[in-house]
């Protein structure tokens, strides 16, 4: 939560800046009361000529393409949903301010809620606009005092012309928040998704499920409703994301172009960008300046991806189950594994937040992928194993009309993520982890190489896919190691499937 010194610090700076921009931008106290409205009048027919002169000292650049663009969707359509996937320093939020109050000062809107990831973020998106209200001369000096005898709080105020804004995080109440018979009729969302909140889906589906039920939902259908999207995409899956697929009109536009030129130079010079970024990781500038997310570890990099040898030239193969059954949302995880020289190749690759019984319908897949051409060895982790899935075992067979044979991995393991780090990191950066080429972008492969790559010590990050791949690999070593390609233990189920 912001302090109260904190907030009373912020409101100092932000009177400060308004004193200057007055200072610099008198208000014209010899004009009459006609060249007064015909100056308002021609200045409203501008929207940037508006902007410059209400907010001078806003203005520092001259506005790019897209600005102009954006904007004149956004006045132009009462009934709209745009948003605005622009890399920082493309100034979403100062020109989002500018233009919500020429919105509300020329009456076109009437209710307005500022929505951040949290109530003190969205204050802070709002105070600028409750501070201009207050004390910007122009603006004062052409629309009337503005500050209202009712409401005038920091999270919302309502002015004396009945237009009300409100500061919202995204889990506060929305609904019945009317200005007079107004129902909310612009929605300003900004920097809504974070970091944290993106590593875990559900939470990811319960904000969006409150953007359209309680945030939107505020709407009257019988009013145009305008929706402005501020945010960068941070994650593969985000509500920015979400609310691209959403929107009437959105455009990615990135700190510098297709041809690595600033897309907006008259403010970012390339050397300005350069400094800008010459400290942050590449994870964090691709995620904040590119709007390409990447979880970058600390151990593993990236994954090697090439061709599989033909099934019959492995002398074996392991499929290895992580079947994630704690209740913390992990994912349930299946490889197919197998050794060509000193290389271990992953053949199939499973990864998915699912039931058991679809956990189960991947081995008979790979039952059928294998088709007997090599010795095939299911392996779980244990100590999974357990008298109802069993059950679940013994209804899989019988819905495939096969016979499923699941080993336990008895192993006494040591800690999950240094059992993986050590063993699969010299592999992976030395090459010997090899998956399938074939395979990469499947939404299991995507996930797979998500957790491998979000993976450190300290990490909360899912982690079950490489589970599953260090336990095929140990395994398919212990069998190799032991010669078990020469051992005839195998019994033929129904549809010729295999057992130890």
């Amino acid at each position: 939560m912001t302090t109260l010194s904190e907030l009373k610090k912020s409101l100092i700076d932000w009177d400060e800046f308004v004193d200057n921009m007055n200072r610099q931008s008198p208000v014209p106290v010899d004009e009459t009361p006609l060249q007064k409205k015909a100056r308002i009048a021609a200045l409203e027919q501008y929207p940037e000529t508006w902007f410059v002169w209400h907010f001078e000292k806003y203005c520092t650049s001259t506005p790019a393409g897209f600005h102009l663009a954006s904007t004149r969707r956004v006045l132009k359509n009462p009934e709209w949903f745009e948003a605005r996937p622009w890399s920082r320093e493309l100034s979403k939020t100062g020109r989002t301010m500018m233009e919500v109050l020429y919105l509300t000062m020329t009456g076109k809107k009437k209710n307005c809620l500022y929505i951040s990831s949290t109530w003190d973020s969205a204050v802070a998106l709002i105070t600028p606009i409750k501070v201009n209200l207050e004390k910007n001369a122009r603006l004062i000096h052409d629309y009337g005092k503005q500050r209202g005898y009712k409401q005038w709080k920091e999270d919302r105020f309502v002015t004396k012309k009945g237009v009300a804004f409100t500061a919202l995080g995204w889990h506060s109440k929305a609904r019945g928040l009317r200005a007079e018979e107004i129902r909310p009729d612009l929605l300003v969302f900004d920097d809504f998704d974070t970091d944290e909140e993106c590593r875990n889906p559900d939470i990811v589906d319960q904000k969006w499920q409150w953007v359209e039920r309680a945030a939107i939902g505020t709407r009257s259908i019988s009013n145009p409703l305008l929706v402005i999207w501020n945010g960068n995409i941070i994650a593969e899956d985000c509500c920015t994301l979400r609310a691209m697929k959403a929107a009437d009109y959105y455009q990615i536009v990135n700190i510098r172009d297709k041809n690595g030129k600033s897309t907006w130079p008259q403010k970012n010079s390339e050397e300005a960008i350069d400094i800008d970024l010459r400290f942050l990781s590449y994870s964090a500038i691709q995620a904040e300046y590119y709007n390409r997310p990447s979880t970058e570890g600390k151990t593993f990099k990236s994954l090697t991806y090439g061709k599989m040898r033909p099934i019959r030239e492995y002398k074996f193969l392991v499929a290895y189950t992580d079947p994630s059954y704690k209740s913390t949302g992990d994912f349930k995880a299946t490889v197919l594994v197998g050794k060509w020289k000193d290389e271990y190749h992953i053949i199939k690759v499973y990864c998915k937040q699912t039931t058991t019984a679809e956990m189960l319908d991947w081995q008979y897949e790979i039952l059928d992928y294998v088709n007997g051409q090599v010795p095939l060895y299911f392996y779980i982790e244990w100590p999974w194993i357990d008298d109802l899935f069993k059950l679940e075992i013994k209804a899989a067979n019988a819905r495939h009309d096969k016979t499923l044979y699941l080993m336990p991995d008895e192993r006494k393991k040591p800690e999950k993520k240094h059992r993986i780090m050590a063993g699969l990191e010299p592999l992976n950066r030395n090459g010997k982890m090899i998956f399938n080429e074939k395979e990469k972008n499947t939404e299991h492969m995507k996930a797979m190489q998500g957790q491998f790559l979000a993976l450190s010590a300290k990490s909360r990050a899912h982690d079950d896919g490489p589970d599953a791949c260090e336990g095929g690999i140990v395994k398919t070593e212990e069998l190799t190691a032991n010669d078990m390609s020469r051992v005839e233990t195998f019994s033929t189920g129904r549809n010729g499937s295999k057992r130890i």
